[in-house]
């Protein structure tokens, strides 16, 4: 059976102040195209469908569009909300859709109740696991504790015993929207971070033929048979070095596995320079980044004057300005956001209080600040899903 793993589609999503509704339809083109022409079996799109809760009707229209189009393929979509999707809103018809061979799975309570897919060889058991946020379905999933790693591990021991009734040979697949270890982050995703730990074990998804995951913006293979897609767009400036692309996986006898990638369109490059303002500005070597989106970073030990006009008139597509002077970390003129950065909330609140009091917090006290930040977090999530 041959899969196409895609995820973090993030419509209506903007870069910046650049509005990107058109490159995402031009990926939904190519998306469409790439079924049409590679002969794809099933459709997986590991969550993160919209760019927040309430989407705009836009992005709306261009996912309800995507649907029709994969639908009039007579190819079965198989997809999952994310963090950033509001489940309830993007499962609103599910069951009416799954007529049309388009596979809502937002529901946690659904985990163990697979999509079979059949082929050649038999059926192929294809799982999806929406976005599992700890606090809300560890009782659910009767994990012992509410963290990613014991919610995720719950539901995949439903994944497995489902698994377990299959006749001998039933191939398997599950979609995931999760932190998963030695996966590369980039700025563009939201923090899930409970209990100062976000990342779970590969070895959460042993059992299974292939995990399809969203979440991370970069495409990867955690192992050969637990993957990322990666988005389709870039969505912040630190994925100006990736490459966009989905997952073509094909899934043989007995659990035979091979993937390639199939690249994404790319609306604009992207490039981040740093340097002191006369030199962008006379640099040879930025020459490619003039037809690029430009984060520029400048190091004049003086904030030179009028320097968004002046780089701008070279690199007219320069979104960003950060002014990061050559100055030692302890120089008293460094800025507080230059003093935090690359800190977490809890290091940075562990820092204040020390700063305050004159000693650092106990271990009792790390953990009352632990749970506080995953309450907000949680209240932050139940806002989000609730709007």
């Amino acid at each position: 059976m041959r899969f196409l793993h895609t995820s973090d589609w993030h419509l209506g999503r903007s870069f910046h102040r650049v509005g990107l509704l058109d490159a995402q339809a031009a990926f939904i083109d190519h998306l469409v195209g790439t079924v049409r022409e590679q002969r794809i079996d099933a459709v997986l799109v590991a969550g993160d469908i919209y760019d927040r809760a309430v989407p705009p009707l836009a992005a709306v229209e261009l996912f309800d569009d995507a649907l029709h189009r994969l639908a009039a393929l007579g190819v079965p979509v198989v997809m999952i909300s994310g963090n950033h999707d509001s489940a309830r809103r993007l499962g609103v018809g599910a069951g009416l859709m799954e007529r049309a061979g388009v596979h809502l799975r937002t529901d946690p309570g659904g985990i163990g109740t697979p999509v079979l897919l059949p082929d050649g060889h038999g059926e192929v058991a294809c799982y999806g696991l929406p976005y599992l946020e700890p606090a809300l379905v560890r009782d659910l999933l009767g994990a012992g504790k509410a963290g990613h790693a014991a919610v995720l591990g719950a539901a995949m021991d439903r994944v497995r015993a489902d698994l377990a009734t299959r006749p001998a040979g039933t191939r398997s697949v599950v979609l995931a929207h999760a932190f998963v270890s030695g996966g590369a982050a980039s700025d563009s995703e939201r923090d899930i971070t409970v209990g100062g730990v976000a990342a779970v074990p590969a070895g959460v998804f042993d059992g299974v033929d292939y995990a399809a995951l969203g979440h991370l913006h970069g495409c990867q293979a955690i192992t050969e048979r637990v993957r990322y897609s990666g988005s389709p767009l870039a969505y912040s400036f630190s994925e100006a070095g990736h490459r966009k692309s989905m997952w073509l996986v094909d899934l043989g006898a007995g659990g035979r596995l091979t993937a390639e990638r199939i690249d994404c369109p790319v609306p604009r490059p992207l490039a981040r320079i740093r340097g002191r303002l006369g030199g962008l500005l006379d640099d040879p070597g930025l020459e490619a980044a003039e037809d690029a989106w430009v984060e520029a970073t400048l190091t004049d030990p003086v904030r030179p004057p009028e320097p968004m006009a002046r780089l701008g008139r070279r690199f007219p597509h320069l979104l960003t300005l950060v002014f990061e002077p050559d100055r030692a970390p302890d120089d008293p003129r460094a800025s507080y956001a230059e003093r935090l950065g690359g800190r977490t909330d809890q290091q940075i609140a562990e820092d204040f209080i020390g700063h305050v009091r004159g000693g650092a917090p106990d271990e009792r006290e790390r953990a009352l600040l632990r749970d506080a930040l995953d309450t907000v977090r949680a209240v932050d999530t139940l806002r989000e899903t609730a709007r």
